[in-house]
């Protein structure tokens, strides 16, 4: 219970950040991830923090290729390593299918409506075949036009929140 209630404040503090500032501050996260071990540690001994860690790792490494292609934010990473140190391994891997979803939705709309869906698709098949236009070619985060790049603390949070919904 008490894990849920931290979750979802630190969350719902992510949440606000991101839409309003477009960060996801480490002034939240690194305090929380230690509570997190801490709490883990105190309950389950080394079993607990080892759970802590294995979701904490897992959520780090879901996200770490799209932060590193440009594709978000590195508060994001952190934000969904926060929500493995929390919960786990499992909740973390549902609640990142949960937010690629999400994430992606909201992306198609964004894309839709910037006219923009088109080339994005394209982007995504060049990136896997061989011989093609280099991925950098058609811009990054740090790139992106105006209104076409979204908090993605909105899509990690609706993700956590069907999470808990699903299980």
């Amino acid at each position: 219970m008490l894990s849920d209630i931290a979750l979802i404040t630190v969350v719902l503090i992510s949440l606000y950040t991101d839409l309003r500032y477009r960060k996801i501050y480490n002034a939240v996260l690194f305090p929380t991830f230690l509570l997190a071990l801490t709490y883990w540690f105190v309950s389950g001994g080394l079993g607990g923090i080892l759970f802590s860690i294995k979701g904490a790792t897992l959520g780090l490494a879901l996200l770490l290729i799209p932060f590193m292609l440009g594709g978000m934010g590195a508060g994001d990473v952190k934000l969904l390593a926060v929500i493995g140190a929390w919960q786990g391994p499992q909740f973390v891997w549902l609640c990142f299918l949960c937010t690629a979803i999400v994430g992606g939705i909201i992306a198609a709309v964004q894309l839709s409506k910037s006219g923009r869906l088109l080339q994005s698709l394209k982007y995504i098949l060049f990136t896997f075949l061989p011989g093609a236009p280099k991925a950098h070619a058609f811009g990054t985060l740090t790139t992106a036009k105006a209104g076409e790049a979204f908090p993605y603390g909105v899509a990690i949070a609706s993700g956590t929140f069907a999470t808990y919904l699903l299980r």
